[in-house]
């Protein structure tokens, strides 16, 4: 599956479905972006950094959503103390996720998964290291 990041507005998420993303990621929500994605048709996992940006997310129907920046929306902490408040939503957190606190997450009920760039780093894209990358890959899920 190939999805779109970074989807802000409509513009890119047009884009983004027109080259065919199989699902959409934002880092952010507004209302205007959420009525959008509620409309696209393929999965959207919405960023959201704080309580109100998750219960607005909740009511547009997204019970997955992405936290970003995690390290300073409150890391794992704040995750945690989330749950027992938005009891149905999940939570892949990125930004400030790194090999050595990733545990701290995926530890978490509500955490379904992580994202970090140490798995990919940008040197191995540029080189075309695809090996290096899967090896990243196999490695974070041992």
């Amino acid at each position: 599956k190939v999805g779109a990041g970074t989807v802000i507005n409509e513009a890119i998420l047009q884009q983004a479905i027109e080259a065919g993303s199989d699902f959409i990621v934002t880092p952010a929500v507004s209302p205007k972006l959420l009525t959008a994605l509620t409309k696209c048709g393929v999965p959207v996992l919405p960023g959201v950094s704080n309580t109100g940006d998750i219960l607005m997310a909740l009511e547009y129907g997204f019970e997955e959503q992405k936290l970003f920046p995690a390290s300073l929306a409150g890391g794992a902490p704040f995750v945690s103390a989330v749950s027992s408040v938005f009891r149905t939503v999940s939570f892949c957190p990125t930004g400030g996720v790194s090999e050595s606190n990733k545990m701290d997450y995926l530890s978490l009920n509500n955490v379904f998964a992580v994202g970090g760039t140490w798995v990919a780093k940008k040197e191995w894209v540029a080189q075309e290291n695809w090996q290096a990358i899967t090896d990243s890959c196999i490695q974070v899920i041992k």
